[in-house]
């Protein structure tokens, strides 16, 4: 199964500020603000929505095809990305703009004031999909992840003219669309991803009701962060597939794109929904544990133990057939 996520690649450049940011602000002078913060760490992660699903589904041994735009400073991530499994053949890299970047300053509050540029996300919208299917023998799904909206648009339109199925996943962009455009964006979907503040948000701005929802895709996939996931489809009694349990919580940066690669590739195996919802969690509450959203490894041995004593001895001998090559 060829599968093509299209999304975001970026670089997160996080800081920390070793105090507050509300003691700097002067409530007088709001109207006029010039701040400046020593920091006492800066990290540099590799980060992108798409990135991050495509890295996910390396690490338990699934190829997946990466498409997105990038700059020309994108040549060790590239490399990095090919050595964990992905196709960057696709990936359009901008004559002119940086690679996205997000940088984020944290306090000793947990209060953050960050910035998003976008830089050669930008040029994602001209994107075309059909030389990527024309290089790699066809695709079977392309997942439509957060992106320049028109660049999420132009997939989705795409994929229904060739009938090539799709995942939907808008997350954070629906906030930006309007309703008009959220409909086209869901309309058709094989699978359409959300948390459980998007599946509302998606009902509000398209006006469609869930059972709308459910007549217009084939499978709804909800996380409901710590309560785990619910699957719903057309005339089928829904699935709820609780998560693991984490011990140690670091870091929730790219704990759903986590989610959506161990869903993703254990769909691409051919197990049910339930179970690949299972994988998905399962690869999640690694990333939850790292500090980074491409940090955390998949021991083979490591994470069937824990996959068996979350889902059982059976769901895990369903999977370890098909974990042949996980990043160690």
């Amino acid at each position: 199964m060829r599968i093509a996520v299209t999304g975001s690649i970026a670089t997160d450049h996080l800081m920390t500020f070793p105090g507050r940011f509300t003691d700097q602000l002067l409530p007088d002078q709001l109207d006029r603000v010039s701040l400046s913060f020593l920091v006492d760490e800066l990290e540099i992660r590799r980060g992108g929505i798409a990135a991050n699903i495509c890295f996910g589904m390396g690490s338990l041994g699934k190829e997946s095809i990466l498409v997105g735009s990038v700059g020309a400073d994108f040549d060790d991530y590239r490399s990095w990305l090919e050595r964990h499994a992905v196709d960057t053949a696709s990936v359009h890299v901008s004559e002119i703009h940086h690679t996205a970047r997000f940088l984020c300053t944290t306090d000793q509050e947990q209060n953050q004031i960050a910035t998003f540029y976008a830089g050669a996300m930008s040029e994602a919208r001209s994107i075309e999909l059909k030389p990527v299917a024309d290089r790699v023998g066809g695709l079977d799904l392309v997942v439509v992840s957060p992106n320049d909206p028109d660049a999420m648009l132009r997939h989705t339109e795409e994929c229904r003219t060739r009938g090539i199925p799709f995942a939907a996943d808008p997350s954070q962009q629906l906030a930006r669309m309007d309703g008009a455009d959220v409909r086209r964006l869901i309309d058709g979907a094989a699978y359409l991803f959300t948390n459980d503040y998007e599946r509302a948000l998606a009902e509000e701005k398209t006006g469609w009701s869930g059972e709308e929802i459910l007549d217009r895709v084939g499978v709804r996939v909800t996380t409901l962060g710590a309560k785990g996931v619910a699957i719903d489809r057309k005339g089928e009694e829904g699935v709820h597939v609780p998560c693991l349990t984490v011990e140690n919580i670091v870091d929730p940066t790219g704990v759903g794109d986590a989610f959506r690669a161990g869903f993703l590739t254990a769909t691409a195996w051919g197990v049910p929904l339930e179970r690949a919802a299972q994988v998905g969690n399962a690869v999640a509450a690694h990333a939850l544990e790292s500090a980074g959203p491409q940090e955390y490894g998949l021991a083979r041995q490591a994470f069937l133990d824990r996959f068996a004593a979350a889902y059982g001895s059976g769901a895990a001998d369903e999977v370890a057939p098909h974990l042949a090559s996980p990043t160690p």
